[in-house]
This record gives C-alpha cells, sequence and structure tokens, in this order.
C-alpha cells in the first residue's frame, strides 16, 4: 500500500513550524519519514510576553504563513493534520481572535494548549521506548515562553510539569522569580523521590548546542561540556556568535537562556548527561495523528498485514 502523510503545526513563541511526516500503513511508529520540515521565526512572544497581545502586524503574518501552510498540506496529500499553539498564545488577550480569524481564512483549526498538554503531546513522539525502561529519564523541553518537564520510569509517564520559564520570555525580563523558585523546589523534590539517570532534551537550541558541542553520534552531551560552551558563548555578543558559530539571528540571542534553562534542570535533578534526539511538539503530535488514524482504519491495516 501507498504511504500517507501525517502534518502538525507548533506555534510557538519563537517561531512557527510546519511538519510533514510519511508512514506506510501498518509500519510501527518509527518507521515514519520526514517529507517536509518549515520553520518561520516570527518570535510571537515578543510582543505576547510584554504587551500581553499579538499586533495587527504580526497576526497578518502569522495569517500568511498559515495560509502557506494549508497549501503545502494540500499539496502534501494530508490524511490528517493538527495545529497547536503554545505559551505566546496562551498569554495573549486577543488569542481567541487571532483563531478565529485563522479558521476563517484558512478553515485550519488552531488548538491553544496548556503546558501541561504540551508536555504530554511531546511525550508521545515515544523517543523512550528506545532507552532502557528499568532507568528513569527526564524529558525537558524548552521553548520561547515555556519549559516542560516529564518524568518518565520504568517505561512509563509518571508526571508532567510546565513553568513558564522561556528563552524569548527571559530575553524580554518576564521570567518572575517565583516560576524559577517553584521549579528549582519540584526539581529538588524529583531529586528525592527519583533516581535519575540522564535527561531527554528537545528543543531547536539543544539541537544547535548538541551540534556546536561536537558530539558523536549516539554519545550523549554532558551537562559538564554544555556548561563550558555556554561560557564561552556567553562572552560573545549576539552578533559574534553569528558570526562565530554561524547562528541565525533568532537563536544567537536566545542560545545561552537554554543552556542555562537545561542546566538548572540536570543539576537540579542531578544528572549529568542529556540525550538529544530530534523530537519536538510536532513529533508528538503526528505520533498522535497515526494512533487515531490506525483505530479509525482497523480492518485496513489488518488487510495489509495479512
Amino acid at each position: 500500500m501507498n504511504s500517507i502523510n501525517f502534518a502538525a503545526i507548533d506555534i510557538g513563541s519563537n517561531a512557527v513550524r510546519l511538519l510533514i511526516k510519511s508512514i506506510v500503513p501498518g509500519d510501527p511508529s518509527d518507521a515514519f519519514t520526514k517529507v517536509l520540515m518549515v520553520r518561520v521565526p516570527l518570535r510571537l512572544g515578543q510582543e505576547s510576553f510584554v504587551s500581553g497581545k499579538i499586533s495587527p502586524d504580526k497576526e497578518k503574518q502569522l495569517l500568511r504563513l498559515m495560509k502557506a501552510f494549508r497549501q503545502l498540506i494540500k499539496i502534501y496529500d494530508v490524511a490528517d493534520y493538527r495545529a497547536c499553539a503554545t505559551a505566546a498564545m496562551r498569554e495573549a488577550k486577543n488569542a481567541n481572535a487571532v483563531v478565529k480569524n485563522i479558521r476563517k481564512e484558512t478553515n485550519l483549526k488552531v488548538e491553544v494548549i496548556n503546558g501541561q498538554e504540551e508536555a504530554s503531546i511531546i511525550y508521545e513522539s515515544h523517543f523512550g521506548d528506545k532507552l532502557n525502561r528499568e532507568l528513569c529519564f527526564v524529558y525537558v523541553d524548552v521553548g520561547g515562553g515555556s519549559t516542560e518537564i516529564s518524568v518518565m520510569t520504568n517505561g512509563e509517564l509518571v508526571e508532567s510539569r510546565s513553568y513558564d520559564i522561556g528563552t524569548v520570555r527571559w530575553l524580554n525580563d518576564k521570567v518572575k522569580s517565583v516560576e524559577f523558585e517553584r521549579m528549582k523546589y519540584d526539581l529538588s523534590e524529583l531529586k528525592e523521590s527519583h533516581k535519575i539517570n540522564d535527561l531527554i532534551g528537545s528543543g531547536g537550541n539543544i539541537l544547535k548546542l548538541n551540534s556546536l558541542a561536537k558530539v558523536r553520534k549516539n554519545n550523549k552531551l554532558s551537562i559538564q561540556k554544555l556548561e563550558e560552551l555556554n561560557a564561552e558563548l556567553k562572552k560573545l555578543t549576539v552578533d559574534e556568535r553569528m558570526i562565530q558559530y554561524k547562528l541565525k539571528p533568532d537563536r544567537a540571542d536566545v542560545i545561552t537562556y537554554a543552556a542555562d534553562i537545561y542546566a538548572e534542570v540536570a543539576n537540579g535533578v542531578g544528572a549529568t548527561h542529556i540525550i538529544v534526539p530530534t523530537i519536538g511538539l510536532t513529533d508528538g503530535i503526528i505520533h498522535m495523528l497515526y494512533v487515531k488514524w490506525k483505530e479509525k482504519n482497523k480492518v485496513l491495516e489488518a488487510e495489509v498485514m495479512v
């Protein structure tokens, strides 16, 4: 049978992403092939965290982008899609109006999800299934507006927590000290209640940090190496980071904040290394779409397996 395509849209605080993946019905979820990935740094959080709303100009840019995504979804004959908006839209007072306008102009349904659901969806990428099920891992996803932390032990998701601590939010000095204290307290509790082996990091910044650290394939990024690299990055201006490390502008100004958050979580739970697979919210969305599709097409899948 021919493969089918699924699409996921992540309307984040720093960037908006479209991911399309393909799979042959009946194949396991880890058999997905990436068909298309588009990332546009709209930085919605720059306004939302400061003014509390999405400006008309930024909304216009988002609408144009969603129209383009809609066309790509049609071109790739996507079987199903899901569009999720996170921290920037959660805090925007005019989020409902923006979402309504997107639906009216593009017929795309956008869900503004809370931090708990965001953490759960990221876990649905099921990368942890490939690891030792007897060990305990902490998933950490650092975004522009929030940080999601999930604990996985014996191959099962134990708990998920979300914090209003993100790179764009921190860049704009909009992270409340009480939120840092809440995260630190929770991390100390996790350290006491679980024997954490490693972190599993997701997000564009940790992928870039892993690459800059020149970690070999299948190796882990040590927290010591992460902190050393972060110290070097902090010595440079944003422009110098762009030149010396070939970073894009929207990455160069927030990457040290991300490194600080990952290191904070690692030290808080006593982990010395971080595993950095290519996973994120969009991967979790697509996995969930496939599970939903299989439930609806059990007869078809059974015929394929014969």
